[in-house]
C-alpha cells in the first residue's frame, strides 16, 4: 500500500491513488455488509433453511462473476467512455434503493433452490452487480489515470473493506440497528460510492492520450495460465467453506464461528497481495510445513482439544490461502490485462464454492471435502526445499530421485499400516501417534518435491483419522444433508445419534427402550408438561412438536391425542421412522403426522386455535434459529395455540443465555412464563439423563400455576435489563454470548 503515497509521485496522482483506495474500501464494505443483512431479511419469509443460505451464496458468487465480466467488457472502451456507461448503471441501480426484497407474498410450497435466487437477484441483483464491479474497474482507472501504476496493491485495500464489512455487520450494524436502520445505512453508503466513482471518473485522461488507450499492449495469457488462475481461486474458496463446515460439524459448534474462516480468506488477500512482499513469502515458507502437521491433526478430530483444533484449522486456512493467493499475485498479468485476470479468479472463487457449499454435501456423507482440498492445496503449494542437507539429498539424476521417492512412498504405506494395525503389539497403546510421528518426518524431508510430499500428507490424512471415517461410510452408520453429518452409534445397551460432535438423541435397548431420555426424561420441563397435558387438555389433546430428533417425546403419547412433529430435515425424519435405527416412533405413534420444513412456515399455515400444547426443540449442532425466537414468531405460536394452550420452549445452550431474549418477548407478548433447570438423579444419569433448560409459556396464567404446582423445580421467568426481545426487524446473539458477557454464565 505504500506505493499509493509515494513522495516521489506528483500531487495530482497521490490524491489519485488515496481517493481510489476510499472508493474500493468503500464499494467492497458495502458488498459484504448486503450478504448478512438481506440474508437476515429473507428469514421470516422463507425459512431457516439451509437451502436458503446455500442458495443466497449462490446468488451473491454469481452476480460477483457477473460484475467482474462486466468490468472485463468495458476494458474495450475509453476510460472516459468506460466511465459513463458505469455511472449510467450505478444511476440506473439505484431505482431498487432503498436495499430490501420485494414486497411479495411467496407460495406456501416455495422451493428455495427455485424462489430464493428469483427473489434475491430481483431485490438486490442490480445493486449488488453495480457494486461487485468496482474493484477490478477500479484498479483499472488507478493506472489509467496515474500513468501506467502497479494498481494490484488497491486489492489488498478491497479485501480489507470486504473484512471490515464482514465483521461490522455482526458486532455492530446488526446490534444497533433494526432492519430499517440497516438498509438506509447501506442505502446512504451507495450514494457515496456513486459520488467516489464520479470523483475517480473525473481524474481519468481525456480524448486519445496515450494513458488512454484501450486495446492491451502486453502479450494474452495462455489457457494453461487461465486455468491455473482458476485453480488457484478455487481451493482457497473451496476450502474456506470447508473449513467453516468441518469446525461447525465436527468440531465445535460456536455462534458467529463463520465470521472467522471467511475473515482470515479475505485478509489472506491482503497480505499476499501486498506491495511488500515479506509476510506473503514467510506464509508461503511455511504453509507446506503447516499442511502436513496440521491438517492430519484436524481430521483426527479429538473432541477433547476442540478449541485447540478450531484455533489450529484457522491458522492452517489462513497460511495456505496466504500462500496460494501469493502464487496468483505472482503468476498475475500487465495492468492492461487485469480485468480478465479478476475475472477468472471469479470464476475459480465460485466453482470452490459451489464445491464446498451445494455439491459436496450431496456427493459426500462426512466433510471429505476438507481433505480432499488439504490434498489439492499441496498440488498448488509453491515448496521449497527446507534444508541444505535436503537438497543434496534430493539432487542427482532424474531416475535417482524418482528411485527416492518410490523409497518414501513405500515407507509411508508400511507405516500407515503399523500405524492400522499394529501387529504383534510392537508399539503399544501409541502405535498410532508413532507411525503419524515418523510419516510426519518423512513429510517434512520431503517438501520441495511435489509427489513424495502429497504421497506422505495423504499418508498421514488417512491414518489420523481418514480410515475411520472411512469404515464409518462403508458401515453405512453416517448420513448428510445440507443440515450437517448425522452418525448412529451402536452400543451395547443403547444407540445413540449425533449432529456432527453434538448427541440429538439416545435409545436404550430392551425393556427401556420407551423411556425418554437426554432433555426429555419425566422430570424434565417438557417431561412434566406432556405428563399434566391430559388432566389441561383432556384425553383428545392436540399437541405439536417443533424438531424431531430421534422421535423420543413420542413416547408420552396417549391414546386419543393428536399429535404432529415439524422437522425441517428430511434425513432427520428418515433416521427416526424408516431406517429402523430408532424405534421411538414405531412403539408409540406409529401414524405419526410429520410435517417437512420450516416450523415457522408451517406453522404459519395452520388454522387459529389448532394446538393446546406445543414445545419448541429446533436447535441445531450449527446455529440459533433466530427467527423461531422473535416476537412475531411468539405471535404465530398464540395464534396456533388454544387460548388456554401451553408453549415449551428448549433453551439449553452452551454458548448463549436465551432466557433473557425469551422473558422479554413474553413480556411484550403477553405471555406468563416460568423456567426450570432440570439436573437428573445418579439413577436417572445413568439412563442418559442430561440437564435440560425449559420454559413453559401461556397466555392464561392458570394453565401455568397448573403445571409449576403439580410439577417441581419451576421458578418465575426474569429478563434482564438492557435486553429487548428479537424481532423480525432487530435482533442480535451478540448481548447473550456467555464469552462475551461473564455475568449470563449462570443464565
Amino acid at each position: 500500500m505504500a506505493s499509493l503515497s509515494d513522495e516521489a509521485a506528483p500531487p495530482q496522482q497521490r490524491h489519485a491513488g488515496w481517493l481510489f483506495v476510499v472508493a474500493i474500501l468503500t464499494g467492497s464494505f458495502l458488498l459484504f455488509l448486503v450478504q448478512p443483512m438481506v440474508a437476515r431479511m429473507a428469514l421470516p419469509r422463507l425459512g431457516g433453511a439451509p437451502a436458503v443460505w446455500n442458495s443466497a451464496m449462490l446468488v451473491y458468487q454469481l452476480l460477483l462473476l457477473a460484475g467482474y465480466a462486466y468490468a472485463h467488457w468495458l476494458g474495450r472502451f475509453q476510460p472516459r467512455l468506460q466511465a459513463g456507461i458505469h455511472l449510467a448503471v450505478l444511476t440506473l441501480s439505484a431505482f431498487w434503493l432503498p436495499i430490501g426484497l420485494m414486497a411479495i407474498q411467496l407460495p406456501a410450497d416455495a422451493e428455495p433452490a427455485l424462489w430464493v435466487p428469483w427473489l434475491f437477484g430481483a431485490s438486490i441483483g442490480p445493486l449488488f452487480f453495480a457494486v461487485s464491479a468496482q474493484a477490478p474497474l477500479m484498479q483499472r482507472w488507478f493506472s489509467v489515470a496515474t500513468g501506467g501504476r502497479d494498481p494490484y496493491a488497491l486489492y489488498a485495500a478491497s479485501n480489507i473493506g470486504s473484512f471490515g464489512g464482514l465483521v461490522a455487520y455482526p458486532l455492530l450494524v446488526e446490534p444497533e440497528l433494526a432492519l430499517h436502520g440497516q438498509s438506509m445505512l447501506w442505502s446512504i453508503g451507495y450514494l457515496c460510492v456513486v459520488l467516489m466513482v464520479a470523483a475517480c471518473a473525473w481524474l481519468l485522461p481525456r480524448g486519445a492520450s496515450p494513458a488512454a488507450r484501450v486495446a492491451p499492449e502486453s502479450p494474452a495469457p495462455g489457457m494453461r495460465r487461465v486455468l491455473h488462475w482458476i485453480a488457484l481461486a478455487f481451493v482457497p474458496s473451496g476450502l474456506m467453506l470447508a473449513t467453516t463446515t468441518f469446525l461447525t460439524t465436527d468440531i465445535v459448534a460456536v455462534p458467529l464461528l463463520w465470521v472467522l474462516p471467511l475473515g482470515l480468506y479475505l485478509l489472506s488477500f491482503v497480505v499476499a497481495f501486498a506491495t511488500r512482499r515479506r509476510a506473503a513469502n514467510l506464509a508461503t515458507f511455511f504453509a507446506p510445513v503447516m499442511l502436513l502437521l496440521f491438517g492430519a491433526t484436524l481430521i483426527s478430530g479429538h473432541e477433547e482439544y476442540a478449541y485447540l483444533n478450531a484455533g489450529i484449522g484457522l491458522t492452517l486456512l489462513f497460511f495456505v490461502s496466504v500462500a496460494i493467493h501469493a502464487r496468483m499475485y505472482e503468476l498475475r498479468p500487465e495492468p492492461d490485462r487485469l480485468t480478465g485476470f479478476y475475472l477468472a479468479m471469479a470464476l475459480g472463487g465460485m466453482l470452490g464454492g459451489v464445491f464446498a457449499g451445494l455439491v459436496a454435501p450431496v456427493l459426500f456423507d462426512w466433510t471429505y471435502e476438507y481433505p480432499l482440498l488439504i490434498l489439492a492445496a499441496a498440488l498448488l503449494l509453491p515448496q521449497a526445499i527446507l534444508f541444505g542437507f535436503l537438497r543434496r539429498f534430493w539432487s542427482g539424476s532424474r531416475r535417482s530421485v524418482a528411485i527416492r521417492s518410490t523409497g518414501i512412498g513405500v515407507a509411508v504405506l508400511v507405516l500407515v499400516w503399523i500405524g492400522i494395525t499394529d501387529p504383534g503389539g510392537i508399539l503399544g497403546e501409541k502405535h498410532e501417534s508413532i507411525a503419524f510421528i515418523a510419516i510426519a518426518v518423512l513429510g517434512v524431508a520431503s517438501v520441495g518435491m511435489r509427489v513424495p510430499f502429497f504421497i506422505a500428507l495423504t499418508g498421514a490424512l488417512f491414518l489420523f483419522g481418514g480410515y475411520r471415517s472411512i469404515e464409518l461410510s462403508l458401515a453405512g452408520d453416517r448420513t448428510r444433508s445440507y443440515f450437517g453429518v448425522y452418525t448412529v452409534s451402536d452400543l451395547p445397551q443403547e444407540r445413540r445419534l449425533a449432529h456432527g460432535t453434538t448427541l440429538h438423541g439416545v435409545q436404550l435397548k430392551g425393556e427401556k427402550a420407551t423411556l425418554p431420555t437426554t432433555y426429555y426424561v419425566p422430570g424434565s420441563g417438557v417431561g412434566q408438561a406432556m405428563r399434566i397435558a391430559p388432566f389441561l387438555y383432556g384425553s383428545h389433546a392436540r399437541i405439536g412438536v417443533v424438531g424431531l430428533g430421534t422421535g423420543t417425546l413420542a413416547c408420552y403419547a396417549r391414546k386419543g391425542e393428536r399429535w404432529r412433529f415439524f422437522e425441517i430435515d428430511p434425513v432427520v425424519v428418515s433416521l427416526a421412522r424408516d431406517s429402523g435405527r430408532f424405534s421411538f416412533l414405531s412403539r408409540c405413534l406409529p401414524d405419526a403426522d410429520i410435517a417437512i420444513g420450516d416450523a415457522r412456515v408451517r406453522l404459519g399455515e395452520m388454522a387459529d386455535d389448532s394446538l393446546d400444547l406445543l414445545a419448541l426443540d429446533a436447535f441445531s449442532s450449527d446455529a440459533v434459529p433466530m427467527h423461531l425466537m422473535t416476537v412475531e414468531a411468539f405471535e404465530t405460536y398464540g395464534r396456533v395455540l388454544d387460548r388456554r394452550g401451553l408453549l415449551l420452549v428448549h433453551i439449553s445452550n452452551r454458548f448463549l443465555a436465551l432466557s433473557p431474549v425469551v422473558a422479554a418477548a413474553a413480556e411484550r407478548s403477553g405471555w406468563h412464563a416460568a423456567r426450570m433447570v432440570y439436573f437428573p438423579t445418579d439413577a436417572e444419569a445413568g439412563d442418559e439423563a442430561t440437564v435440560s433448560d425449559w420454559i413453559a409459556l401461556s397466555r392464561d396464567k392458570d394453565v401455568l400455576d397448573v403445571l409449576t404446582v403439580a410439577g417441581n423445580g419451576w421458578r418465575p421467568l426474569t429478563g434482564r435489563p438492557g435486553i429487548a426481545a428479537w424481532t423480525d426487524d432487530h435482533a442480535s446473539i451478540v448481548p447473550l454470548l456467555r464469552a462475551f458477557h461473564p455475568d449470563l454464565a449462570n443464565e
